[in-house]
């Protein structure tokens, strides 16, 4: 039998790994002792991963994330301040499908944005969509659309991606028009989407660091109430790192 229009028909249906699956089991003896039914079955099959794979490939570049993390990598202990029943909750996503927030704070160094990727990589496996960015870098994407005449559009992406990683959170002083976007992003998510804050700046700091009183209490509001919180310590994974390493 000529299995070549075929091909080129599953090809042109983008149905790859049928294609794959099916040129494997026309140089493999051993599917010749299969029914057409569990052939037909195995085709399905390896299509249906081939497009999961795809997928998650898809998520994860467009989430721009920092670090390739994983939940698996992960250093746990109390030294560290990383509770694993905490961890393993989390791992399920379950507070995202809730609308909830995680917020991590600790020291320059203490794997905070690692962790925060962590989590974003893990809801990307489970099929959903995240976007990553550094705070300080928001808000200068923010301005250049705001003059370009996009921002209503970054605005709109960043307020329907179902997990927003904003990292570096409290580095710099925030200008008016700053607070304002900030406070657009958190309204627009608040209750609907989920929302990772990693901050070296503790939390009771926070409206201090927001400045202006009334926006500051309308922001705290959407975030803390209904988060999660993760207070890393220890010392610096880096410099750990270096230590290993025999760096300096």
């Amino acid at each position: 039998m000529m299995l070549h229009p075929t091909i080129e028909s599953l090809k042109a249906l983008r149905l790859f790994g049928m294609v794959k699956a099916l040129e494997e089991q026309q140089h493999t003896a051993q599917w010749n002792d299969l029914v057409f039914e569990e052939r037909l079955g195995l085709l399905v099959d390896r299509e249906r991963v081939e497009q999961e794979n795809r997928s998650l490939t898809t998520r994860l570049r467009r989430a721009r994330m920092a670090h390739q993390a994983t939940i698996e990598d992960l250093e746990l202990g109390t030294s560290r301040g990383l509770d694993r029943s905490l961890i393993a909750s989390l791992s399920s996503c379950a507070w995202i499908r809730s609308h909830l927030n995680v917020l991590i704070t600790g020291p320059t160094g203490a794997g905070k944005s690692y962790l925060a990727c962590a989590f974003g990589q893990q809801s990307c496996r489970q099929g959903l969509s995240v976007l990553y960015h550094r705070l300080g870098r928001l808000f200068t994407e923010l301005g250049m659309a705001r003059g370009e005449g996009r921002y209503l559009r970054v605005l709109k992406l960043v307020a329907q991606v179902e997990l927003l990683i904003l990292d570096d959170w409290g580095l710099t002083r925030l200008s008016d028009e700053q607070r304002r976007d900030l406070l657009e992003i958190l309204e627009d998510r608040h209750g609907r989407k989920s929302t990772i804050i990693t901050s070296q700046l503790p939390m009771n700091h926070w409206h201090e660091w927001l400045g202006e009183a009334t926006l500051a209490d309308a922001i705290m509001d959407r975030l803390v109430h209904n988060a999660h919180i993760v207070t890393l310590k220890g010392e610096s994974m880096r410099k750990r790192m270096a230590k290993s390493l025999n760096l300096k």
